[in-house]
């Protein structure tokens, strides 16, 4: 009989090679929720990266990182990823950018798969992947230039504007691990997850990128008085919460994630944006819901990229 292959213990149980699950009749299921996953992660519009090679590879950071272990639970990244989303567009040049450089407004899920490709790679993928991912967004980059509403220029490769986008993206990942991971970071380990994944936003341009949790707090105290809720913002938002699922596998599970990243949001994020407070039993049972729904993706995803990737590392190693 085939020999499980080891998982981390956050990916949920062993699985057989060729993804194979023990339960009798849940392998139709389980592939159809997978195909649909990778589908919103991966699909048309995100560059196609072989996680499995070259054998040994630890990639930017290693199976031992912290951001290896936030980073490979999908629920836990969709739901910071939607509430990186609504907290980058409070700032009018970093949103300026993406007004007029992209076609979010009809292909919003396009945009939401090359930014979670571009995490998914530099985290997971090998070393000349990571580097490729990374200097292809340095390009696109170079392009994307202009003139926010207001008179002000922007310039996507703004090294500010860079740090700004890093930091409302991984405080976002990090606080929705904190509050649906089965063992949240120690205070330690969040300093060293600021601090690992500072170095892509540096190998992006960014400069003087907080590697702390009290740093990084200190850098959103500081950055609020430029952010705004502005017109365009709240499109952003009705766009997102008009978008229909991708699939049918994830429509029941869509508008709860988006529910999610929004409760997500700093309280002075919330406030600024004029959202509605949510009352302690809808708040306890919409977390309650996300994490129940978690082992679900655990369960799916057994041949996502952490775990194509901790096989690239180990089969390096026999």
């Amino acid at each position: 009989m085939d020999k499980p292959i080891p998982q981390p213990a956050h990916l949920g149980p062993a699985i057989l090679p060729g993804g194979r699950s023990r339960v009798p009749g849940a392998e139709p299921l389980r592939r159809r929720l997978e195909a649909a996953v990778f589908g919103l992660t991966s699909g048309a519009g995100a560059p196609r990266l072989n996680f499995l090679e070259p054998a040994g590879d630890p990639g930017l950071f290693g199976p031992d990182s912290v951001c290896w272990r936030v980073h490979a639970d999908f629920t836990i990244m969709m739901v910071g990823g939607i509430c990186a989303l609504l907290l980058q567009t409070l700032h009018p040049l970093a949103l300026a950018g993406v007004w007029d450089h992209s076609n979010f407004r009809a292909d919003l899920l396009g945009r939401l798969r090359r930014t979670s490709s571009f995490v998914g790679g530099t985290t997971f993928a090998s070393r000349r992947d990571a580097e490729m991912l990374i200097e292809r967004v340095r390009g696109i980059h170079l392009r994307v230039t202009g003139t926010a509403p207001d008179g002000r220029p922007y310039s996507a490769g703004d090294p500010d504007l860079l740090t700004w986008v890093h930091i409302a993206e991984h405080s976002s990942f990090l606080r929705s691990y904190q509050r649906y991971a089965a063992r949240p970071l120690s205070p330690a380990e969040q300093d060293r997850y600021y601090r690992e994944t500072a170095r892509v936003a540096e190998m992006l341009g960014a400069r003087k990128v907080p590697k702390s949790a009290a740093a990084v707090e200190r850098y959103l105290q500081g950055i609020q008085p430029r952010l705004d809720y502005s017109e365009r913002a709240r499109e952003v938002r009705r766009i997102l919460f008009a978008t229909p699922a991708p699939s049918a596998a994830i429509r029941p599970f869509s508008r709860l994630f988006l529910q999610a990243g929004e409760d997500l949001l700093p309280g002075w994020a919330q406030a600024l944006m004029g959202l509605p407070s949510t009352d302690g039993l809808r708040r306890t049972l919409l977390r309650s819901a996300v994490r129940s729904m978690a082992p679900t993706f655990r369960w799916a995803l057994r041949n996502g990229a952490a775990a194509r990737a901790q096989l690239r590392v180990k089969t390096g190693r026999t």
